[in-house]
């Protein structure tokens, strides 16, 4: 009698990061469903529930050990849709049709530019510094045109007729360069300064929660557009004098 094969126990957690991946693509799809039908406050929050499922779906995976490239691709692939396609779809339905040719190529721009951040990430992932992003990452991206969504109708009724709309066209534009440049973003990955300084990371940690809770559709966009800011000002501010300093007299004259 022939025994039945099985696989060792720890194979089944493999399956893990690939529910939350799906999780985060069916989402994505029910945020391009709301769009359609006109919901954008509902599509806006399945782009953020994505985003959570996005970062859920790494920490399982290197929790569990389970990390396949497999599991990169599809979570390339799922990104694309929920991050890319479904905000693009949103954006455009929501304002960005009113502009004709130039509001479509706005979304198909943050289509496309998207598809190319999430291919330099996967071939430069493993050559890079995990400190920084290089260019905007896109679930960042995706949550910026998010809580702008949520954010509008704070606005005052004559901004959202008459600013409202050429904001998001040149807004969409922005996170397209931003998303292909070199600016350096946080990634949140290295928690020296944490370990170094607890209490207080834990104090400012608490504060902003807390603030982001009480007005989250006001206070969450604004905290998307600091950081959103947060990458030219280290670049061009921060990182590139710093570069500078480390050129010495001697190469100075030599280049």
């Amino acid at each position: 009698m022939v025994k039945e094969r099985t696989l060792p126990r720890h194979k089944g957690v493999y399956i893990l990061p690939n529910l939350f991946t799906t999780a985060s693509l069916f989402l994505g799809f029910m945020g391009m469903i709301w769009a359609i039908e006109g919901l954008y406050e509902n599509s806006a929050l399945c782009m953020l529930g994505s985003c959570l499922f996005d970062g859920l779906d790494g920490k399982v995976a290197r929790l569990t050990n389970t990390t396949s490239e497999f599991g990169v691709q599809y979570d390339s692939l799922a990104d694309l849709v929920a991050f890319g396609a479904t905000p693009a779809l949103t954006m455009y339905l929501w304002q960005l049709h009113a502009f004709g040719t130039l509001g479509l190529m706005a979304s198909f721009l943050l289509i496309a530019c998207g598809a190319l951040r999430l291919a330099r990430f996967n071939v430069q992932s493993a050559v890079t510094s995990k400190k920084f992003f290089v260019g905007l990452p896109i679930p960042a991206q995706a949550s910026t045109l998010a809580t702008l969504i949520l954010f509008a109708p704070h606005l005052p009724e004559n901004w959202i007729v008459d600013v409202l709309p050429t904001a998001c066209l040149v807004l969409v534009y922005v996170l397209s360069f931003l998303m292909v440049s070199t600016m350096r973003y946080a990634s949140f990955k290295e928690y020296g300064f944490i370990k170094a300084h607890p209490f207080s990371s834990m104090v400012t940690v608490i504060l902003l929660f807390v603030m982001v809770a009480s007005r989250p559709k006001m206070l969450g966009f604004l905290f998307f557009l600091g950081y959103l800011i947060s990458g030219p000002i280290y670049t061009l501010f921060i990182l590139s004098p710093r570069s500078s300093k480390l050129v010495t007299p001697k190469e100075t004259q030599q280049g």
